[in-house]
């Protein structure tokens, strides 16, 4: 059974074969994962956000659906519906595709609010309520969301209440100039996104060796400084100017627990002020509601938590 250092050396080592730089995004893909979250991932067209999804679901033997969202999606396109069975004379389940491990919910603002809201009750409860019945699902169930940060027209922005369910929201950004040439030459020597069997991704992790990862992670050390630091940033955000909403409680419990997963990921039993300090923009970011005024002025969620990050004494 591989241990949480192990595993995410694998992981992302694996997926370093399909996918050219990025290693925090993948980093952190991991950490959700191990974490029980979910993930927005937030970038331009072409940066193979789905490409991501799809290889990170391989390395873990995980079930992987992609879910283009749109405006006339409905709630049981997604979750699913019951449908009368003529030839048995009674009622089936015809499941959604959000009974998989690993889903993709492609441009997610791009659907209407009740669409939203039904992926949500998935996302914080693991499991969905169909005709009235529950039905639960997988331990491993991670959703990855992708938006796109252009585009406006035609989309339904997603609330806070749902931002606040997403583990981590990622920047994927451009490649940089060495790394987009060695992409190209990827794709010049044959490879194809299509077909990334082709690279010989190997399976290194499937759902009982997560569980028990997740069950190591709990035994992760966190001194008491730590949990004020968390605390104080937390604390600091609602009442910075440039804030209508700051951080909230469920914030802090985040930023605690994916920061003790790091920590394991880095082999460590221990949390150090790093593991909040690098984990507290994806996980801050997109739970801060900037002042219209500050928004006018170019102020960003990642300047306001760096000058909390700079203003709150680090616990040695």
């Amino acid at each position: 059974m591989p241990t949480a250092q192990e595993l995410m050396e694998k992981v992302t080592g694996e997926m370093a074969k399909a996918i050219v730089g990025q290693e925090e995004i993948l980093q952190n893909l991991v950490v959700a994962v191990l974490t029980g979250g979910h993930v927005l991932l937030e970038g331009v067209p072409g940066l193979a956000k789905t490409l991501m999804g799809r290889v990170l679901a391989m390395t873990l033997d995980a079930d992987f659906v992609r879910i283009q969202f749109t405006p006339d999606l409905m709630p049981s396109d997604v979750i699913g519906t019951t449908l009368y069975d003529p030839n048995q004379g009674e009622f089936r389940l015809r499941k959604g595709p959000i009974f998989t491990e690993i889903l993709l919910a492609d441009e997610i603002n791009r659907t209407p609010p009740k669409t939203q809201a039904a992926l949500l009750e998935a996302m914080e409860e693991r499991h969905v309520s169909i005709e009235g019945e529950e039905h639960v699902l997988s331990t491993l169930f991670t959703v990855l969301a992708t938006q796109n940060p252009i585009e406006y027209e035609g989309t339904y922005p997603l609330p806070e209440a749902q931002l606040d369910r997403f583990t981590f929201k990622l920047i994927v950004g451009y490649p940089d100039r060495y790394e987009e040439l060695e992409l190209l030459k990827r794709y010049h020597q044959g490879f194809h996104s299509k077909e990334i069997e082709a690279v010989g991704i190997q399976k290194v992790a499937n759902k009982e060796s997560i569980t028990e990862i997740r069950k190591e992670i709990q035994t992760v050390k966190v001194d008491d400084s730590i949990l004020d630091y968390i605390n104080e940033l937390s604390r600091s955000s609602r009442e910075d100017d440039d804030l209508l909403l700051g951080a909230s409680p469920r914030a802090s419990i985040t930023l605690l627990l994916t920061a003790k997963t790091l920590a394991a990921c880095r082999g460590r039993d221990f949390v150090v002020p790093d593991d909040v300090q690098e984990l507290a923009y994806p996980t801050l970011r997109h739970r801060l509601l900037l002042r219209p005024e500050a928004e006018i002025e170019g102020v960003r969620p990642d300047e306001v938590i760096a000058r909390i990050l700079t203003k709150i004494p680090v616990p040695r």
